[in-house]
């Protein structure tokens, strides 16, 4: 496979660090071919602003969504932008790595997606009519291709439990994993997810390195989160309501959007890999909350 991991840390030298290193080794030991895009070592620019645009005239008002369809249709968007979007075309596998600030990725990761997720590319695609509303939602330009979260966190796993204080991990992950990495099409992994990170000592790495070796060899079989498509007939179109019928009565929240029938028919992995995932913990992060 062809792999892109997009690393968002400012210290080479950090947990992250060593957690890209020992991902990238290992991928490319299992004989894949990685790309690695460093946006803070490459000095990536987050914003979106007026020198996204260049062809938009100075008279005309900056309407990003807008401007971002034109530039792309035109292939008038800037170099750094375009190297990006090859590089997803290319990769069969992206993965985003970074630590939990303030329960969002780094704002440099964020405005990574926003200037590079393109009008045209990411999104606006396909037809919007009473039987579909676009191809996004396991559809799209990146459909049939795998992603994954490496995230660290400086809190404790508990804190991050079904009942913790800081809210449950795959909460706090959906607008990532579905909102912007499912959206587009991916098949998105179950995330790696490290806990207790400023915490951690030279001798609680090794296990955590093994386990991130194993996700990195399973890579190409792990079983994908089992999110509901939004054009395979479980959503009224247009409202994409979820069907009364679907989910268990009375319950609502992200989970309503992971369609656990098909969790069980595949063989209970996306439950399993969970589970390890959920013992398997310690990241970089700065401090509390994280």
């Amino acid at each position: 496979m062809k792999v892109l991991l997009v690393f968002a840390h400012p210290e080479p030298r950090s947990l992250n660090g060593a957690l890209r290193d020992v991902a990238v080794k290992e991928l490319q030991a299992q004989g894949h071919e990685v790309r690695v895009s460093d946006l803070y070592a490459d000095g990536w620019k987050s914003e979106v602003d007026r020198a996204d645009f260049p062809a938009l005239s100075s008279e005309a008002r900056l309407v990003p969504v807008a401007a971002s369809k034109q530039a792309y249709e035109s292939n008038a968007l800037t170099e750094d932008v375009k190297t990006e979007i090859e590089k997803l075309l290319w990769a069969d596998a992206l993965i985003l790595q970074f630590p939990l600030w303030w329960f969002a990725m780094p704002a440099i990761l964020k405005g990574w997606v926003d200037r590079v997720f393109a009008y045209g590319f990411a999104y606006g695609v396909g037809e919007h009519s009473d039987k579909r509303w676009g191809d996004r939602y396991g559809e799209g330009t990146l459909a049939g291709k795998r992603a994954m979260l490496i995230v660290t966190a400086g809190g404790w796993e508990d804190h991050y439990s079904a009942r913790g204080v800081n809210g449950p991990i795959d909460d706090l992950l959906f607008p990532i994993n579905h909102g912007i990495l499912y959206y587009p099409g991916y098949d998105v992994l179950p995330p790696f997810v490290i806990y207790s990170v400023d915490r951690l000592d030279e001798a609680g790495f090794e296990p955590i390195a093994e386990r991130l070796r194993e996700r990195m060899r399973t890579l190409a079989t792990t079983a994908p989160i089992p999110y509901r498509r939004q054009n395979g007939g479980d959503y009224l179109i247009p409202s994409m309501r979820l069907r009364a019928e679907l989910g268990d009565p009375g319950a609502a929240g992200f989970d309503l959007h992971v369609n656990r029938g098909a969790a069980v028919q595949n063989g209970s992995l996306f439950h399993a890999t969970h589970a390890d995932l959920r013992a398997s913990i310690q990241t970089d992060a700065q401090s509390e909350p994280r």
